[in-house]
């Protein structure tokens, strides 16, 4: 099972809730995920708000499938619908309504043959939380190389 992850997600916020999602995408971007050519990085959740409020997936970079054929007018960063029950979206809309909250894409992977999209609610984090972070992470993989030598 093929997942891609959002590395710099959980480095430059703290996730406050998860959410799951479907995409809707075209049949050669299904393709190109399934084999792994997308990225994250940089990609965020907005709400659109037409009659109702609907979810997008925006800046997340889909490679175009090497055996689709000529796509000339394919766009590898245009905005993704996300599927997501009304519930939620409402949800998200009073959470986003607080200053400093925000939706950033954790991971997409295949379950059941479907494309699923974790995202998070999240709040940016300052400059020495993300210098704390780093601390905490080099003490753990100090603290596991030490257990490994007394095994």
């Amino acid at each position: 099972m093929q997942t891609i992850l959002n590395k710099q997600a959980h480095f430059d916020y703290e996730i406050l809730e998860k959410f799951t999602a479907g995409l809707v995408l075209f049949g050669h971007e299904v393709k190109s995920i399934r084999a792994g050519q997308m990225n994250l990085k940089g990609a965020y959740v907005t709400i659109k708000h037409s009659q109702t409020p609907e979810l997008f997936l925006t800046n997340a970079n889909v490679s175009k499938y090497k055996s689709a054929g000529s796509l000339p007018d394919y766009d590898p960063t245009r905005p993704r619908k996300l599927l997501v029950t009304k519930k939620e979206v409402q949800y998200l809309v009073r959470k986003l309504d607080q200053k400093g909250l925000t939706l950033v894409p954790l991971s997409v992977y295949i379950k059941q043959n479907l494309i699923k999209l974790d995202f998070g609610l999240a709040k940016g984090k300052k400059n020495f939380e993300k210098k704390e972070s780093l601390k905490q992470k080099d003490i753990d993989r100090d603290v596991k190389r030490t257990l490994r030598q007394y095994r």
